[in-house]
């Protein structure tokens, strides 16, 4: 993660709640409040945590020849 991004984030270890995995409490509507470059933003920023700043694998691409049977 870059020294700007953990500058950025701060995690208030004090705030603590516990809610039901069903409660819907207004998040879905918070994320479509947003722009789609905002929910891009945020999903590019939880990808640098989880992930780093590395540019992510790729599948690697394998050309193979075969040949077919006639008929």
């Amino acid at each position: 993660m870059s020294p700007d991004l953990k500058s950025t984030l701060r995690i208030d270890r004090k705030a603590f709640s516990v809610v039901s995995l069903t409660d819907d409490s207004g998040e879905k509507s918070y994320w479509l409040a947003r722009t789609p470059e905002e929910r891009l933003k945020q999903v590019e920023i939880l990808r640098r945590i989880n992930y780093g700043n590395q540019s992510t694998a790729r599948l690697q691409r394998v050309f193979e020849i075969t040949e077919r049977a006639r008929g």
